[in-house]
């Protein structure tokens, strides 16, 4: 028997002249006359969801609903559809990369949507509906999702565009840009192209489901958003590109400053490998060292040595090793 206390996120019967809420705690899939149809909206976490699922909804729809990783698909079951998408992740204190997922199951009169974290195109939705606006048919439900989805998605990989344009600038410019800085943007782009690029095909699915309930409008503005989602995979493509280039030229100067530094180390520990031989030589306390009773022996080293430098700084610049 399953559990009254725990209520789903949203319900509401949607016909052509609004939205009524469902005021059931655990109502069925089915609108009330008059209605196009029904959307219940629930958390995952719920321990009751998963019995009303596995009770009201087919086998394979249930497990896809309550299943604890996913990823985005579009798949024909029987008389429904299974749809799993992807958004980011505008949770506070969350990363948008770490993106949310949406399971859905949907039918010609209902839509059973299930969330993890909270999904702020789903929940423009719910507003929507909570104020009598929301989209009259399941077909205007998953255009309003997807374009939702697709818009925010946008939105963060533009903001991550200008982030590597700032980057780019200040590499070309000579300042300095940390490794921490290339490192984490790359890792958002490949995190955000892990999931779009199958997300895009299940738009592109969807969009091809053409002896289904969607009207050729509705399939034409999924077509739309399944090119804007190519579109952001082909931005994610050039963004990690362009970190690769910028990464290597990094490398490259770091690598170019080590070997110059190396190289003055080198050409100083030539100029400086003589002058130890021969202070080590007369420093040496043996008998028979010249220079031992003459008082001026000490300044004709110290010229000698200086000397010596300067004749081997001349050779290594007539040499253009300096």
């Amino acid at each position: 028997m399953i559990a009254t206390q725990i209520m789903p996120i949203a319900a509401y019967d949607i016909s052509d002249i609004g939205s009524k809420a469902v005021s059931a705690a655990w109502p069925q899939p089915v609108p009330e006359a008059g209605h196009r149809y029904r959307w219940l909206h629930f958390d995952v976490a719920d321990a009751a969801m998963r019995s009303w699922a596995y009770q009201h909804l087919p086998d394979i729809a249930a497990g896809a609903l309550v299943q604890p990783e996913t990823r985005p698909r579009c798949e024909r079951h029987d008389a429904g559809l299974i749809l799993n998408l992807r958004g980011v992740n505008l949770n506070p204190q969350s990363s948008p990369e770490d993106m949310v997922s949406l399971r859905m199951w949907v039918t010609e009169g209902a839509v059973v949507s299930a969330r993890v974290r909270k999904v702020f195109a789903m929940d423009a939705l719910r507003e929507a509906a909570e104020g009598g606006t929301a989209p009259q048919t399941v077909g205007q439900f998953l255009v309003a999702l997807v374009h939702g989805l697709t818009n925010r998605i946008e939105t963060v990989v533009l903001d991550l565009e200008e982030k590597t344009d700032a980057l780019d600038d200040r590499v070309l410019e000579g300042a300095s840009a940390t490794g921490a800085d290339l490192t984490g943007l790359r890792q958002t782009v490949i995190k955000l192209r892990r999931f779009l690029n199958p997300q895009r095909e299940a738009i592109t699915a969807m969009a091809g489901l053409r002896d289904w309930i969607l009207s050729p409008d509705e399939l034409a503005e999924l077509g739309e958003a399944s090119n804007r989602t190519r579109r952001i995979v082909e931005q994610l493509d050039a963004l990690r590109e362009r970190l690769m280039s910028l990464q290597d030229h990094v490398d490259a100067e770091r690598a170019q400053a080590m070997s110059r530094n190396s190289y003055i180390l080198s050409i100083m520990a030539a100029i400086f490998l003589p002058l130890g031989f021969l202070t080590g030589l007369f420093g040496a306390n043996v008998a028979g060292m010249p220079g031992t009773a003459t008082p001026a022996a000490f300044w004709i080293l110290a010229f000698g040595s200086v000397a010596t430098g300067l004749l081997l700084f001349l050779i290594f610049r007539w040499t253009k090793l300096l």
